[in-house]
Parts: structure tokens; C-alpha cells; sequence
């Protein structure tokens, strides 16, 4: 009988980082688990849906003997969260079971074979690595994730592209109605890479990078990408397919600017779009010499109107948006400030920070 003797935290730690891919119900049992790997004072634990692995290596001490087994991440989890937290919890792997005990309780859970789990078949070759903040990664990521596509059949619209150039790394996501893209300098020169990462990369790393200074390290395969941060490592495929030019879709040269309050138009939004339908997300904007009126009615002959006092003297305006894409876009954002250009009320319109060329994010009209 092998056994692992640590910390309820410190265990409870390492898995909650690698359980975000595991699916509840899966074709493989398996996949529901969690790959469990003790060798002398290190715990290995790795998770996997086949198309992505997480793999985090912890030194926990414990008694000396090495295991290797599998077993259900959610049911682990469960138990763990439980137990207090300076608890020492020891895990026992005997056949086809692992013991689970702190304090007085005592768990017994049914196990699956080391050797039966399904690793990812990581490329033959990757490119050159090159490191970025975490931070800026991550704030880059929340800065476009929002615009992504959620299960369109334009499956390259179901992640973001990830444009590194020189010194230049540039996130940009479209769901075919709007685009956000993002981009930041970094401190070193990187080798050319244009990929698509999955949606549900996007969001697992988004959950598990950290706001402080540490450092990811990155590089690309034909078909994978692979992070290394934090004694993480993460391998995920990649998006095939061709993303759409989005150079093309910025607007270059609108005429008419406005600048102002990102907080104040956000709350305008918000409350206009209490009287729209589920259905129909619809507001009207019109744009006029010092005022900025957004209105909005629904099929019950309700209608919500609200007005904004604006520096603008050009020609009046009037254009129809879906709301959310409004929304989300203000409320992604943390500056006080936002410009919004347009052209006409059927051209899309651009919305960007002033004096910051690193965000836009581009959202074309709807017909009201």
C-alpha cells in the first residue's frame, strides 16, 4: 500500500488547477479522472480531453513509495472542499481503490489503471519558445475572449487568433458581428507565429494565469501549442482553418469621433436594454449636435429612452445596434474614456481608448 500524506489546501490546490477541462460526462470513463503519479515528494497530476492536457508537478513531502493511479477529479474535489484546511489528508492507493482519509473521515474511491489513461500524443517538434508576462496575456485575452463565436460552424471563429511578430503580440476574436482585437509590445523580439487557439483554451488559461509578474513560456507546433508557467504545463490542439483578415475590418478613416464617459454610456446601455426582448436585442442610437439619445421599445409597446449630453456638431446619426455587443465590449474595459467612430448609420463602427492604439473593437449595425 502506497501513501501520499499532505495538507488538505495544498492538495486541493494543485487539483482544482488542473480539473477545469474535465468533463462531467465523457464517451471514456477515464477522462473524468485524474491522472495521480507520486514519486518520492513530488505529486503529478494531469487531466486531459484529448484534445487538451494539463500537467502540474507539487512538492508535498509525505512517506517515502511511488504510485501511479486514476481516479474521478469532480468526486476528489467534492470531498476535499469539505475537510479543513490545515488538515492533512493522506491518499492510499491499494488495487482498484483509493483511500481517502482526514481526521476521522475516511473515503473509499474507485480507481481506473494508470496505463489505461489517454495522454495527449504531444508534436514531434515545437517551435522556438519565447516567454510573455502572464499578466499581459492574460489581460490581453480578456480584452478580445468576449467576441469569440460559441459553436458556429465557421469553426475558426470558435477561439482567438494569436499573432506574435517582432516585438508585437496581438489577440484578435469575431463572431462575424463584431471583432475585438488587442495587441501589446513585449520586451523581446519573438519568431513570426499566427494560430488559433480553442475557445476552451482561451478560457481555461484565462482562469488559471496569474495577475503577477511571472512569465509564460510559449511555442507552437504545426497542430499544438504548449504554455509552461507556474510548474504547469499545458498542451492544447490548435484551430485549423483560415481566420478572416481582420485588418480589413477596422475601419480606417470615419469622420465623425465622439469621446466620452465609458461608465456613464455603459449605465445608458444597461438601463435601455431592460426593455428589450429576449429575441430582439435592439437599440437606437442617435448621434446630434451635444447629445447622444439611446432608446429602445419591445412588442409589450414599452420603450426606454435615455440621453447623454456629448461634444459632437456634426451631421446627425442614426444607427441600431444589438446592445450585448455594446455592453460587453464597456464593460470589459477599465478606462474612463472611450471614443467611438462613425460613418454613417449602416457603416460598422469602431470603438477604441484614447491614446491607446492597442484595443479596438469593431461592431457592425442592426436594422431597426
Amino acid at each position: 500500500m502506497q501513501v501520499l500524506k499532505a495538507p488538505q489546501d495544498k492538495v486541493l490546490a494543485v487539483l482544482q488547477a488542473v480539473s477545469g477541462i474535465v468533463e462531467r460526462r465523457h464517451t471514456l470513463p477515464i477522462l473524468a479522472n485524474v491522472l495521480i503519479k507520486k514519486s518520492g515528494n513530488a505529486l503529478q497530476l494531469t487531466t486531459s480531453d484529448l484534445e487538451i492536457q494539463i500537467r502540474t508537478t507539487a512538492e508535498l513531502g509525505g512517506e517515502a513509495g511511488d504510485f501511479s493511479t486514476t481516479v474521478g477529479a469532480r468526486k476528489l474535489i467534492d470531498i476535499l472542499k469539505t475537510m479543513p484546511a490545515d488538515q492533512t489528508v493522506s491518499l492510499e492507493s491499494s488495487q482498484n481503490k483509493l483511500i481517502l482519509k482526514g481526521g476521522k473521515s475516511r473515503f473509499t474511491l474507485t480507481s481506473l489503471p494508470a496505463e489505461d489513461f489517454p495522454l495527449v500524443q504531444e508534436a514531434a517538434s515545437f517551435g522556438p519558445a519565447f516567454s510573455v508576462p502572464q499578466k499581459v496575456l492574460k489581460s490581453l485575452m480578456h480584452q478580445v475572449s468576449f467576441a469569440m463565436a460559441v459553436q458556429d460552424i465557421r469553426y475558426y471563429l470558435n477561439g482567438i487568433l494569436f499573432v506574435a511578430e517582432g516585438s508585437t503580440l496581438s489577440l484578435v476574436a469575431t463572431d462575424g458581428h463584431r471583432l475585438a482585437f488587442a495587441s501589446s509590445q513585449l520586451e523581446v523580439e519573438v519568431p513570426k507565429q499566427e494560430v488559433i487557439l480553442p475557445r476552451k483554451t482561451v478560457l481555461e488559461l484565462q482562469r488559471l494565469l496569474s495577475d503577477a509578474d511571472g512569465a509564460i513560456e510559449v511555442q507552437f507546433a504545426s497542430n499544438q501549442a504548449r504554455f509552461t508557467f507556474g510548474g504547469m504545463e499545458f498542451v492544447t490542439k490548435l484551430v485549423e482553418g483560415k481566420f478572416p483578415d481582420y485588418n480589413r475590418v477596422i475601419p480606417r478613416n470615419h469622420p465623425h469621433r465622439i469621446t466620452l464617459g465609458r461608465a456613464p454610456l455603459l449605465a445608458s446601455l444597461q438601463r435601455t436594454a431592460i426593455m428589450t426582448s429576449e429575441k430582439f436585442k435592439g437599440v437606437r442610437l442617435n448621434i446630434e449636435p451635444g447629445s447622444l439619445r439611446v432608446s429602445s421599445n419591445n412588442a409589450e409597446q414599452e420603450e426606454a429612452v435615455d440621453e447623454l449630453d456629448i461634444d459632437y456638431g456634426a451631421t446627425p446619426i442614426e444607427i441600431g445596434f444589438n446592445v450585448t455587443y455594446l455592453i460587453d465590449a464597456l464593460a470589459n474595459m477599465s478606462q474612463d474614456m472611450v471614443n467611438i467612430d462613425l460613418q454613417d448609420g449602416n457603416s460598422s463602427v469602431l470603438m477604441s481608448i484614447p491614446g491607446n492604439d492597442g484595443f479596438k473593437y469593431v461592431v457592425m449595425p442592426m436594422r431597426i
